[in-house]
Formats: C-alpha cells, sequence, structure tokens
C-alpha cells in the first residue's frame, strides 16, 4: 500500500484539487452558491441594477448589456443564467455564437470544451440556422467545464479518495500488475467528475425570428437531483 500512495503523490503533485463543497462554478469570481439573497448583494456590488418587479439583473457582460437571473434549488443557489438584452439577425447571432466559442477557445487555461478541442462547435458561414432551428429543431449549444480552482489545491483529500477507490475496485493482482495504469486512470476519472461539476454552457434563443445568446453558470453540486420526489 505505500506503493500506491507513493504513486499517488506522484501522479496528484501536478493536479489542482478541492474540497468537494467548495470548488464550485464561478461567475465573475463569485461562487454559484450560498443563498439567494447572498447572491443578489454580490451582483449588485459587482454594479448589477435589481429589478425588483421582475425578480432579475440588469447590467454589462463581456461587452454586452444583459439580464441576469438567479436560479435556485431549495433556495440554494445552482445557476446563474445570463441573456442578451438586445435581440438580433441571423447573420449577427451566427458570428456572436462563433466568437464566444473563440474567446472560450483562447481562455483555455480557465475553461475545458466538453467535445476535446471546442472546434465542433462553431457555426459553417453557409448555415441556416433559422431553418435548421425551425424544421430541424436543431440547438445551438456550446459546453465547457471551468478549471479546478488552484487557491484550493488538497492533494492529502484527493489521494484517500482514489486510494479507497482503488481498493474497492481492484484486486491486489491487478493492482501489483497495473499500478501505473490504474492511477492514471482513477485520478482522470475523479478530475473529471468534479470539473463535470462545474458547468458553463451558452445557446442560441429565438423570439419571434430575433435571436439572443442565453448562457448559463451551473453548480451542479446544488443542482436538484430528485431529491423532493
Amino acid at each position: 500500500m505505500r506503493r500506491i500512495l507513493s504513486l499517488l503523490v506522484f501522479f496528484t503533485l501536478s493536479l489542482t484539487t478541492m474540497a468537494q463543497k467548495k470548488d464550485v462554478t464561478k461567475f465573475l469570481g463569485i461562487p454559484v452558491d450560498g443563498y439567494k439573497s447572498e447572491m443578489k448583494q454580490k451582483l449588485i456590488n459587482k454594479g448589477f441594477t435589481y429589478d425588483a418587479r421582475n425578480d432579475n439583473f440588469k447590467g454589462e457582460f463581456n461587452g454586452r448589456d444583459v439580464t441576469i437571473f438567479i436560479g435556485t434549488n431549495n433556495n440554494k443557489v445552482w445557476r446563474i443564467m445570463v441573456c442578451d438584452a438586445n435581440y438580433c439577425n441571423e447573420t449577427d447571432i451566427k458570428i456572436r455564437f462563433n466568437n464566444l466559442c473563440w474567446q472560450f477557445a483562447k481562455n483555455e487555461k480557465k475553461y475545458f470544451p466538453l467535445n476535446g478541442d471546442g472546434k465542433g462547435f462553431v457555426i459553417p458561414d453557409n448555415e441556416d440556422i433559422s431553418y435548421e432551428m425551425s424544421v430541424n429543431n436543431k440547438r445551438y449549444e456550446a459546453n465547457y467545464y471551468q478549471a479546478p480552482d488552484t487557491s484550493l489545491m488538497n492533494s492529502s483529500n484527493l489521494l484517500g479518495i482514489i486510494q479507497e477507490k482503488i481498493e474497492q475496485k481492484y484486486t491486489q493482482e491487478e493492482i501489483s500488475n497495473n499500478i501505473n495504469d490504474i492511477i492514471q486512470k482513477e485520478t482522470f476519472e475523479l478530475l473529471m467528475e468534479r470539473m463535470s461539476k462545474k458547468s458553463v454552457w451558452f445557446i442560441i434563443s429565438e423570439t419571434y425570428g430575433r435571436y439572443y445568446i442565453t448562457m448559463f453558470y451551473d453548480n451542479e453540486y446544488n443542482h436538484s437531483n430528485g431529491e423532493d420526489l
């Protein structure tokens, strides 16, 4: 077992990990977590204006006028939804969507595309998105994971979790013969599991032939999982 621990150290020194309930999706540096009243105040502190009548916020994000909504589950924040305040035509929304894909691609240290390289999200110039959305019900969506927060690194926690997984899933013979491959596999799967809780994605939305971008910053730890059923 000492050999397992020493190899675990080797494979995890380069990884950033976290306490499961602390490293969550962030919006403008704000953790998508806590109670709604707390999130409201934090958004106000960021310069957004609260619209009490519609229970949303107005302001500027990434160079665009936006409307922001807070999604909760049992009064715990699990989603920040950001909608373009202004609509645009088909040509402009295609450009806007692709520009966002390129911006995320440039921010590769912070975001990991769900499809590997993110290129599959880009809309071809000759694509008729109006036809595709109305006739083929195509959904234009780009999905990413936020990278783990390096300031919340906790290697000892990760070591213990991986060691426990290995002991439960593999025989002593398998561990002796394939320990390196097993550690790499379990470490990668755990990291991906943690990253999958920090989802950031956006879609093209349409209203009466007018288009806009809707972005979602989701904390999957707080997302409903059927607990209330």
